[in-house]
């Protein structure tokens, strides 16, 4: 498993946030800058409410905030064209939601196919055996465990091969082995393809795998690691 020790970090920034503010009824939070490298990991903490979700959808392009300047690969995510900005979504952001999203009327590979269409990016079987999914591939989402429908949708999500991959308690869903190979495979995903990940979790051990760990706390982004 690749761990952040083993990083190379490169001088190449995939994600630059700068003084970014989002409020709903309340404020989430005010002034967050960070960046993410190439091979880098971070990992956002916080209770539920605190607005951890809020900023990884504002980081992936799903929400714009009040205020503040977010860059993918030097652009400037929230002044592109529709068109540049789906563009961006389906080849270079990669996002792992708690909940699955996977096409019921599919077949478990149907939903992984659909990634290696868009994207021309082939299916890596050795991705399915490691998620333990191989043997399920023929059965429609709606027969498989909540558990095999997360790791069915997280493979789907590293068939496109994205840049950055953002992931809201990826193992949340999970048993205890199945969460360690999912991490694993991330992990090893994010080192192989020189690719970057931003975690939001509930889960202290997990957040510790990670380069950097922030966490969410009266509206304000602290730097613990």
């Amino acid at each position: 498993m690749f761990s952040s020790s083993q990083s190379k970090k490169s001088d190449d920034i995939l994600l630059k946030c700068e003084d970014v503010s989002h409020s709903f009824e309340y404020p989430l939070f005010s002034n967050v800058n960070l960046s993410l490298s190439p091979k880098e990991s971070i990992a956002v903490l916080g209770i539920s409410g605190s607005g951890k979700s809020s900023l990884l959808h504002i980081l992936s392009t799903l929400l714009k905030p009040n205020s503040g300047k977010i860059y993918i690969n030097s652009k400037d995510i929230y002044s592109l064209s529709d068109s540049k900005l789906l563009k961006l979504r389906r080849e270079d952001i990669g996002i792992i939601f708690q909940a699955h999203y996977l096409f019921n009327g599919f077949s478990a590979y149907e939903n992984i196919e659909l990634a290696s269409i868009l994207t021309k990016k082939k299916i890596d079987i050795k991705l399915l055996k490691l998620f333990d999914i191989e043997n399920v591939l023929d059965k429609k989402v709606t027969e498989l465990s909540g558990g095999q429908q997360q790791r069915v949708s997280i493979a789907r999500i590293l068939t496109k091969q994205p840049k950055i991959v953002f992931a809201d308690e990826p193992t949340g869903n999970l048993d205890r082995q199945s969460a360690k190979n999912v991490i694993e495979a991330i992990f090893d995903y994010i080192y192989d393809k020189n690719a970057a990940l931003f975690l939001v979790t509930h889960d202290e051990e997990l957040a510790k795998k990670c380069d950097k760990i922030y966490r969410l706390k009266e509206a304000e982004l602290i730097r613990e690691k």
